[in-house]
């Protein structure tokens, strides 16, 4: 087992928290990005995806700079919510979580987005005839089928922010105990000289968790459809 400092445990302890943390907060907005994409034709649609899509084509630095911008102490946001609810994000590890989940929220759109268009719309219309509510449609029928794609893409948002480095050492900063995840603890390492084997010992680790994560996320998955088909036939 790896020998790890405390302020090492600390950096995969604070990954996993801000991982868990974004996993729990892209689950609404991917599922309902992901139907109103796959399912609503309008105009400006093309701009909405290309929005919804750019922080995986911008680097992850301009993405930290803009949170900077609007959630900074003097930014627009960052001011109201410090004014009017005492919430500070910029250097704490919830504005971690806020740049990772900005970062990692369109790979969980593409999923559910790819999941939901499979969906037989057929059967939505059938339940429609039936006298269903659109509401009740979307929780009985759509979500259920959906789901194994659900899954993955959350999982994959998850995977996607253990590794997130560039927007977090922006707006979050590199604080140790605070701040530090395990990339950034990982690059602090390297700046050291003579610690490589720290940082040997953190991409291990860091290896280990991505591995690890996306194993149990493939597992999931894979449960999931086995078990979506077994009740289809059924």
């Amino acid at each position: 087992m790896l020998s790890l400092s405390p302020s090492e445990w600390s950096a995969i302890w604070l990954s996993l928290k801000v991982a868990t943390s974004v996993a729990v907060v892209t689950i609404v907005p991917a599922v309902l990005l992901g139907w109103f994409l796959a399912r609503r034709e309008f105009r400006g649609k093309m701009l909405v995806e290309s929005l919804v899509h750019a922080p995986l084509v911008m680097p992850p630095v301009v993405t930290g700079y803009l949170l900077l911008v609007i959630f900074g102490r003097h930014g627009f946001m960052g001011q109201w919510l410090e004014s009017w609810f005492g919430i500070r994000l910029i250097f704490t590890w919830q504005g971690a979580v806020l740049a990772s989940a900005i970062v990692a929220l369109p790979l969980a759109v593409r999923s559910v987005r790819l999941a939901i268009s499979l969906v037989d719309q057929r059967l939505e219309e059938a339940a429609l005839t039936l006298g269903y509510h659109p509401l009740r449609i979307f929780f009985k029928v759509t979500l259920p089928l959906a789901w194994p794609g659900i899954l993955g893409g959350i999982l994959l948002a998850f995977s996607r922010s253990l590794g997130e480095f560039g927007a977090t050492i922006t707006f979050a900063g590199n604080i140790e105990g605070s701040t530090q995840t395990l990339p950034l603890a990982i690059y602090s390492a390297l700046q050291v000289p003579g610690e490589e084997t720290v940082a040997m010992k953190l991409v291990i680790a860091s290896l280990i968790l991505c591995f690890a994560s996306l194993f149990i996320s493939e597992a999931l998955t894979r449960k999931a459809k086995k078990k979506m088909s077994v009740t289809s036939e059924t």
